[in-house]
């Protein structure tokens, strides 16, 4: 019994979700919240996301979490409470810089770009090539990434060229208080253009915004999540190696067959008839071959029953000749009532294994089954409740007597 939902319900997942769905939908909400996406998403949001699945996404937080909720992660356990930055946790999850990290030669790196792209799961066996038209960064050709006529930028005056400023504040006598912020006369950035020297194409920032359309190579086997890298085709930012371009591929729900790694699985529905006398059926696959199947009479097939066709799977990704297996969950489906008259349900009877006899003792009391109504038993309960004078419903009055 799980004692707060608040973290399932920020994931859009149910209490008894696995750890794959859990961390399926962290990563299509985090695409959507991340304040680089839409700069009108509320960071508290994405700070809450991050921190619900941070909890959930490790044993040991999850298991303290549904004994005693938020407050005993603040209490106890190893590492409860303490989370790490959302933006840190995007990064490592998305193997993005962000920013925050080094390349090669210690040049710092600008962000990464990270893109979703919504994929079949026909595509995902077959393989395809998908165009993805996006925005970024891109130094501006006309200043050369400078923002303005060459001599223009000057060094801020204010907070000589660090982009923030220190103000001190005196408490108490010997006792002083250091506030650091950015500097409000730069934007933070070091330096100042005149307006009449900035770039008119970049309007001084150095960068504008161009249109890109990149090819998606998806090979046969990816799986859902998988991140698709291209090399320095990210932000573009002055003094900065450009960042990455990440796309994540998210794999589209199927109608027919569900994915389970190199597995697929699908639900099968027969008739009793089927089922014990043996069928053909026909699969039409992902790649638009037809396969017929046939269970041979006497090879009864039970509720429930489950059957593979090797070699049927998915492909295995970098090694597609090789697949998993296509399994095949039975759904018997049985005649409906009064579908068989009484004279053939004697000829059926005749046919089948004979009914266990039964010797009822001489005290034994005849039932008869009836239709089950979840909202009956309900109903009665209702009834009691409305009776029961604590409830304040009709109360019983007994009449005294001389």
């Amino acid at each position: 019994m799980v004692k707060d939902t608040k973290y399932y319900d920020i994931l859009g997942v149910k209490p008894n979700a696995s750890a794959d769905d859990i961390k399926k939908a962290y990563r299509k909400l985090a695409l959507k919240l991340h304040p680089d996406k839409n700069p009108d998403n509320d960071p508290e949001q994405f700070k809450l996301l991050s921190q619900a699945y941070e909890t959930l996404a490790d044993d040991k937080k999850r298991q303290i979490y549904d004994q005693g909720g938020e407050q005993a992660l603040k209490e106890g356990g190893v590492g409860a409470g303490h989370f790490s930055s959302p933006f840190d946790l995007f990064d490592a999850f998305f193997g993005g810089s962000g920013g925050r990290r080094f390349g090669g030669g210690g040049e710092q790196r600008g962000k990464n770009l990270v893109h979703q792209l919504a994929v079949s799961l026909e595509e995902l066996y077959n393989g395809a090539v998908r165009k993805l038209a996006l925005q970024k960064n891109v130094i501006c050709d006309k200043c050369e990434g400078r923002g303005g006529k060459k001599g223009a930028v000057q060094k801020c005056s204010t907070c000589h060229g660090s982009g923030y400023v220190i103000r001190v504040n005196q408490l108490a006598p010997g006792m002083i208080q250091q506030i650091q912020s950015h500097c409000s006369e730069c934007d933070g950035k070091g330096e100042k253009i005149n307006q009449k020297d900035k770039c008119k194409t970049c309007d001084g920032k150095k960068i504008v915004r161009e249109r890109k359309i990149i090819e998606v190579h998806i090979d046969k086997g990816m799986e859902d999540g998988k991140k698709i890298t291209f090399s320095g085709e990210g932000d573009q930012e002055p003094g900065l190696e450009p960042g990455d371009i990440v796309v994540v591929l998210d794999e589209k729900e199927h109608p027919v067959f569900k994915r389970d790694k190199t597995d697929l699985h699908m639900t099968m529905s027969i008739t009793l008839s089927e089922a014990l006398c043996g069928f053909q059926k026909v699969i039409n696959t992902l790649d638009s071959r037809v396969l017929v199947i046939t269970s041979l009479p006497g090879d009864i097939i039970k509720p429930g029953d489950i059957k593979c066709l090797l070699n049927e799977g998915m492909p295995v990704y970098r090694n597609p000749l090789d697949k998993g297996r296509l399994v095949l969950h039975f759904d018997v489906k049985f005649p409906e009532k009064n579908e068989i008259n009484n004279k053939n349900l004697a000829t059926l009877e005749s046919l089948l294994p004979p009914r266990p006899v039964v010797r009822a003792p001489p005290d034994a009391e005849e039932c008869s089954l009836t239709e089950f109504d979840p909202r009956q038993n309900r109903n009665r309960h209702d009834a009691y409740e409305e009776d029961d004078p604590r409830q304040g419903g009709p109360t019983q009055v007994n009449c005294a007597t001389h």
